[in-house]
């Protein structure tokens, strides 16, 4: 019984997961901005990392592999923020139009 149990999360944040991985990645491609892209890309990453990472915890059950995930995730959600600011600063100090494009979206 306990190994249904164990399943049924394991599958729920796997999908889940993995829906929102996929939700980002036609966000990433169907904004026009890059700015919007960085946003979209950041938040799916995040979540979508996190509870893949929880599926991988229930799948394994807790012991040191547990911990190597834990890990891994608290690094990726120290580095994915300082990367998107760095992408959004190189956008606005580079891009020509960026101005143009900031303006359609304060309407």
């Amino acid at each position: 019984m306990f190994e249904y149990l164990r399943f049924g999360l394991f599958a729920l944040f796997l999908v889940s997961g993995l829906f929102i991985q996929l939700t980002s990645l036609i966000g990433v491609n169907r904004f026009r901005y890059s700015i919007n892209r960085i946003h979209a890309a950041g938040m799916g990453d995040t979540l979508g990392l996190l509870l893949i990472s929880v599926a991988a915890i229930i799948y394994t059950g807790f012991d040191g592999v547990t911990l190597k995930i834990l890990f891994i995730l608290g690094f990726f959600w120290l580095t994915s923020p300082v990367s998107g600011h760095l992408l959004g600063r190189l956008v606005s100090e580079t891009d020509e139009h960026f101005q143009a494009e900031a303006e359609i979206w304060k309407r």
